[in-house]
């Protein structure tokens, strides 16, 4: 009965191998406010796991992490809010400062769900003061090989604090930037998230990320373009600071700035092959109230009966950071393999997809060593059965299969199979 059901699924999968289902990515920035050696507030680790568990973000860019091991405690949080897939990008301390006291606390990051997305290149573009962290993705496509789809990521912190000096130095950094976007093709997906401190559009720096005559021009999805500072027009879009009672660490001023932001290049509006939602763009927790203005984010003129966001979510934001996240969602047509498809990848790969007499196999998990495997025909007809060793590499005779397509299935798991030709 188990080899009839797997020859049904083998036939459908063949069947509809070319069917395609749009796929959507939820995106989250958050300044982690020195983590983890702000301890001002207790148990933020929790905090950070419930505001993760709520949202479910498959990208995860935070900045203002202190060190390798709270890196590593971020990694270990998203695995158990989110999902045991997540893997984090390689952390690295800051080298802008190298030559002005070298004190590296304060980094970028990003994590991501394995499953969707494959890390490719790591770039560091350093600045006077901190480095941007760049990060070159790859869809999880079942055409990944012959129709890539590529996002790069750059994830940031600008010079905070106002005043003439340190606006030019946020303009400064965004220069640097600018070189190297220079060196990519035009039409490159690019994703920026970051506390970029600019009080207003009119900034250089943010004219500068905006500009049109740039090889890669960002946009604000959330098209909320204007005089951010302690304007309440524009409260739907601040980020700080979510508290106004001292001792607990970062700013206390009450919800009246703009600072974080997640931009998008031109393209990924409209026309490239990843695009973001329209009207995803959102501050997490921030309920869009005039009423909360000034106020500590967890207060209750930040809400009213029916708002999206409860006490409870806005009181663990309030705890963990003076920041709020800020979120949206992407999208592409393209079909991701399956978690089935991805473990199958994880667990054992064939050398070759195309083979004559010879069959390659490397076993990349303990459990499928010394295991049966089955060879099927497209009907789901089992035409041989082999069995594997303790090697990694193992090699198999396939010389008397007919030319034609196959499948190779382990019998005692649960993983997809994997399709195979052999032309003699």
């Amino acid at each position: 009965m188990k080899k009839k059901a797997l020859g049904f699924f083998i036939i459908g999968w063949f069947i509809n191998i070319n069917v395609s289902a749009q796929e959507t990515f939820k995106v989250m920035f958050y300044n982690l406010l020195n983590y983890p050696l702000e301890n001002a507030v207790p148990n933020r680790q929790a905090d950070l796991g419930f505001i993760l568990f709520n949202y479910q973000p498959d990208l995860f860019l935070v900045c203002e992490l202190n060190n390798i091991n709270g890196a590593n405690n971020v990694l270990d949080i998203t695995r158990l809010a989110l999902n045991s897939n997540f893997e984090m990008a390689t952390y690295a301390s800051n080298t802008s400062d190298d030559t002005t006291g070298n004190q590296n606390d304060l980094q970028n990051l990003l994590y991501y769900d394995s499953t969707k997305f494959i890390l490719e290149e790591e770039i560091i573009v350093p600045t006077d003061l901190r480095d941007f962290n760049i990060y070159k993705l790859l869809l999880n496509t079942i055409d990944q090989d012959i129709n890539p789809i590529e996002l790069y990521i750059v994830v940031c912190h600008l010079k905070a604090s106002s005043g003439e000096v340190n606006a030019q130095r946020r303009f400064n950094m965004i220069l640097e930037l600018e070189n190297y976007l220079d060196t990519l093709p035009q039409n490159t997906n690019v994703m920026l998230g970051g506390d970029l401190n600019v009080y207003r559009s009119s900034e250089l720096a943010f004219q500068e990320l905006i500009n049109n005559t740039n090889n890669i021009t960002f946009v604000d999805p959330a098209n909320r373009i204007g005089n951010w500072n302690n304007n309440s027009s524009f409260v739907d879009v601040f980020t700080q600071s979510t508290r106004t009672q001292n001792g607990l660490g970062g700013s206390t001023g009450g919800f009246d700035d703009r600072f974080d932001f997640i931009l998008t290049s031109e393209n990924m509006l409209s026309t490239a092959n990843i695009t973001y939602v329209p009207n995803s763009y959102q501050v997490y927790g921030n309920n869009g109230l005039a009423s909360c203005y000034n106020r500590a984010i967890n207060s209750s003129d930040c809400a009213i009966a029916g708002s999206e966001f409860s006490f409870q979510i806005r009181d663990a934001l309030h705890n963990f950071s003076d920041h709020l996240p800020v979120t949206l969602s992407l999208e592409t047509d393209a079909t991701l393999l399956s978690i089935n498809e991805f473990e199958s990848v994880k667990c054992y790969t064939l050398e070759k997809t195309l083979n004559n007499s010879k069959l390659i196999v490397y076993i990349n998990s303990y459990k499928l060593k010394n295991e049966y495997i089955s060879i099927y025909n497209t009907l789901g007809k089992q035409i041989k059965t082999l069995q594997t060793n303790s090697d990694q590499k193992q090699q198999f005779d396939v010389s008397g299969l007919e030319n034609g397509v196959y499948f190779l299935s382990f019998e005692n798991s649960d993983l997809k199979p994997t399709k195979f030709v052999i032309q003699h």
